[in-house]
């Protein structure tokens, strides 16, 4: 896979974040939404920062598992990616997958908002094509 993807991952106090499996992952969605460039960073925060985060930046008052935002345009994608790693964890748990695999597939999911795609709210998000995406390329990195 050729990429000019410059990915920088904070993984802060979190020593098991998989930072080169993450940095993998975001330029698998680069390159499966069609580009070959950008920038992204992923950093990773406890339930008050990123609930802090969200309060502030998109006026909702409660903790999130993952936000981004768009800094770039279409031709060459930058984007900020915020992991919420208390709920990753919570929810690695009651998915019965590793930590690892749901920290990736937050990455993908707010790197994949950044390239523009959107899913519905509540529970029939799971059947988007962007939930589909992001599935697919969770796969793909945990069978490299």
């Amino acid at each position: 896979m050729t990429t000019d993807v410059a990915v920088i991952v904070n993984a802060g106090d979190h020593a098991d974040v998989p930072v080169d499996t993450i940095r993998d992952a975001v330029r698998r969605c680069v390159v499966a939404c069609g580009g070959h460039t950008g920038e992204f960073s992923v950093t990773f925060l406890d339930d008050a920062d990123i609930c802090a985060m969200n309060a502030e930046y998109l006026d909702r008052d409660w903790t999130t598992d993952v936000i981004s935002f768009s800094l770039g345009d279409p031709e060459r994608p930058l984007g900020d990616v915020y992991v919420g790693y208390d709920q990753a964890v919570a929810q690695a748990g009651e998915a019965g997958v590793s930590v690892a695999e749901e920290v990736t597939r937050l990455a993908i999911h707010g790197v994949l908002h950044v390239l523009g795609h959107d899913h519905p709210d509540g529970p029939e998000r799971v059947d988007s094509p962007m939930f589909e995406l992001q599935e697919r390329l969770v796969s793909e990195v945990f069978r490299a």
